[in-house]
């Protein structure tokens, strides 16, 4: 069910959703809508296209997949799979920033990757009047009913009453350092990825073997704009080298890397489609070599030649 939600207007001076196309940032002010009230949602491209662009039918599916995979890319969600095997998406900084009175019971699994302290209808904790948050009790409680007047409050969402409305981190400087690296700086060693988001599944061959130490993230970028015929803007490069270090940490080869490098460069398509080219450089299927056949005279010369001769 849709909600009022808060933006902020820094929102529209933020440098983590410049980072992403204006489709991908419409998308994500529309999951703030749809989200409920733990910030968490399906992640399911054909619903979220069916809610936030149905007058839209020029954007498909498979174009909001594209937004989410660079929501992702950018920190803005996360994007996890829960225990009933379905896939399921919360906005990151949504405790921080939103401010809802009365929250409800969120009846998506939480993200096992923020949410840690977070509870469902399933997993409610108590707080006392001092304020301390007490653990769940082992014992099973009464199921939850929707409307009840029983209802208990999340102590997570006690904790983050006080905290300023909005939805993302729209603060940060131009200078901001992450992880001890300069977010956009010329030298591309930004290891900054946000949180692991992507979902791996179980499909065998996904990746090759573990690409050597010897071999950065920057190293494989700085070849890539070397051999540009023009050097790329920095914001191109710096999201290069976020997906080449996801690359890397999946084990794919340094080799299979550089030719999708190679095939990107030639495309000069966005850089989140950079692990389709390294998958086509890794799995397409080689060229059969042309077979030489050796010059013999035919045995029926007027058959061969029709009488030219």
């Amino acid at each position: 069910m849709a909600r009022i939600r808060t933006i902020k207007p820094e929102a529209f001076v933020s440098e983590s959703l410049a980072t992403v196309s204006l489709p991908a940032e419409r998308t994500f002010f529309g999951l703030l809508t749809q989200a409920d009230d733990q910030g968490r949602h399906r992640d399911h491209a054909a619903i979220i296209a069916g809610q936030l662009w149905v007058l839209r039918p020029e954007h498909t599916p498979a174009d909001v997949e594209q937004d989410l995979a660079q929501l992702a890319d950018a920190g803005l969600i996360c994007r996890y799979k829960g225990p009933d095997d379905k896939c399921y998406l919360h906005i990151v900084t949504w405790r921080r920033h939103q401010k809802i009175n009365r929250p409800s019971v969120s009846r998506l699994p939480a993200c096992p990757h923020h949410d840690g302290s977070a509870r469902t209808a399933q997993d409610v904790v108590s707080a006392p009047a001092g304020g301390s948050v007490t653990e769940p009790s082992p014992r099973p409680q009464a199921p939850f009913r929707e409307g009840s007047q029983q209802v208990p409050q999340l102590a997570a969402n006690r904790i983050d009453a006080d905290e300023p409305a909005g939805q993302s981190d729209f603060t940060e400087s131009s200078a901001r350092e992450q992880r001890g690296l300069r977010e956009g700086a010329v030298t591309l060693h930004a290891t900054d990825l946000g949180p692991r988001i992507m979902d791996l599944g179980d499909t065998p061959g996904g990746a090759s073997a573990p690409a050597p130490s010897t071999v950065s993230a920057k190293q494989l970028v700085t070849e890539y704009a070397d051999a540009c015929a023009h050097r790329p803007p920095t914001d191109v490069l710096g999201h290069l080298g976020r997906m080449v270090r996801k690359l890397l940490d999946e084990g794919i080869a340094p080799a299979h890397i550089r030719a999708g490098l190679d095939l990107h460069r030639a495309k000069g398509l966005h850089p989140s489609t950079l692990p389709s080219f390294v998958n086509e450089a890794m799995n397409a299927a080689p060229k059969a070599p042309a077979v030489h056949r050796a010059w013999t005279n035919p045995a029926d010369i007027e058959a061969a030649y029709g009488g030219e001769l």
